[in-house]
């Protein structure tokens, strides 16, 4: 039970770093934690004409981090982006990407941009 909450913390702290990070870069926060009946979105940010979907992965090692996102997880989360595309129709016209965000104790955080495309 320890271990989960700790866990839970760290992916919390996780996701507050990386959407910071995003601001400082330039991008422009939509949603954070957006929830569907189809999936969840960790962030959801804009940065001129592109809608990005942002996973964020917290782990303990690099190669754990590496392997988090599976092939259902991201089919879900690009589910869950056509949902909220639906709900917010004046976004609809954005070009879409889907990137990463990897927080790793100990070591910078890395974003992959464009870390899968959908369908593939």
């Amino acid at each position: 039970m320890r271990d989960r909450k700790a866990a839970e913390a760290f992916g919390g702290f996780g996701e507050k770093l990386a959407t910071l990070l995003l601001v400082l870069k330039g991008y422009r926060i939509v949603a954070r934690q957006y929830r569907s009946p189809v999936g969840e979105i960790d962030i959801i940010a804009r940065r001129g004409r592109v809608l990005i979907f942002i996973e964020v992965k917290a782990r303990k090692t690099a190669a754990t981090a590496e392997t988090a996102i599976t092939t259902q997880q991201c089919t879900r989360i690009e589910r869950a982006a056509s949902a909220f595309i639906q709900n917010r129709p004046d976004l609809a016209h954005l070009d879409m990407r889907f990137d990463a965000f990897l927080i790793i104790r100990g070591h910078w955080p890395i974003h992959i941009v464009d870390a899968w495309r959908p369908g593939y």
